[in-house]
């Protein structure tokens, strides 16, 4: 426990510091969450999605797992997805990759990874699928971070075909669904082609923020 000591410190300071701004906040924090903002990003621990769109806690319903991926036989994922859409209403799920991705550098060197390998797959695919929008990239950093913005766009429209979305558009909920790069070098949110909602052609956004690659 002695090597946890500065850990449980500095939550005991900010909780402290919590209560001091406001003396009622962890009190309203125990009896709801009412975020509008589902976070689906990568596990990477330079990513935290609170501090990075300035929010507190509960204002985010957060997801993350290894290359931000939105597979349709993750159940962890979908079921996450679906409470965030279904039970919680949020208004916008945020597809969030990051440049400097671990898993999408690892695709692009074809590195070996043992058991990861199985799931970098996904990512794979995504580069197989898209390996003429490599040519003229011969810098290996810029081939990842092309990966890292076809790989966005591909899981923005994975989270639109999901049974979840298909029904709150059909029910004629307001969820809107918007992919996101962030840069680590300057901690910044780049928008990744345009925000899907209930009304729009989804292939053709997708064609659109296919073809606007390169322009970020």
């Amino acid at each position: 426990m002695s090597s946890l000591a500065p850990l449980l410190e500095n939550n005991r300071a900010w909780s402290a510091r919590c209560a001091a701004e406001d003396p009622q906040y962890f009190e309203r924090l125990a009896h709801q969450q009412m975020p509008r903002y589902l976070w689906i990003g990568c596990s990477d621990s330079r990513v935290p999605a609170n501090e990075i769109l300035g929010l507190r806690p509960g204002e985010v319903f957060v997801h993350r797992n290894v290359g931000n991926l939105v597979v349709h036989s993750d159940l962890n994922c979908l079921t996450v997805l679906q409470y965030a859409v279904e039970v919680l209403k949020v208004e916008h799920v945020l597809v969030v990759g990051h440049y400097g991705c671990g898993g999408v550098q690892a695709v692009i060197e074809q590195r070996r990874t043992g058991l990861a390998e199985n799931w970098l797959r996904h990512l794979e695919d995504v580069a197989r699928k898209h390996a003429d929008r490599f040519d003229g990239i011969t810098s290996v950093d810029e081939r990842a971070a092309r990966l890292c913005e076809m790989n966005v766009i591909e899981q923005v429209s994975n989270v639109c075909r999901t049974t979840i979305l298909r029904r709150a558009w059909e029910c004629g909920q307001q969820v809107e669904v918007h992919g996101l790069v962030y840069g680590l070098r300057d901690g910044l949110l780049r928008p990744v082609g345009g925000s899907v909602n209930r009304g729009q052609d989804q292939q053709k956004q997708y064609a659109q923020s296919l073809a606007a690659l390169g322009t970020l």
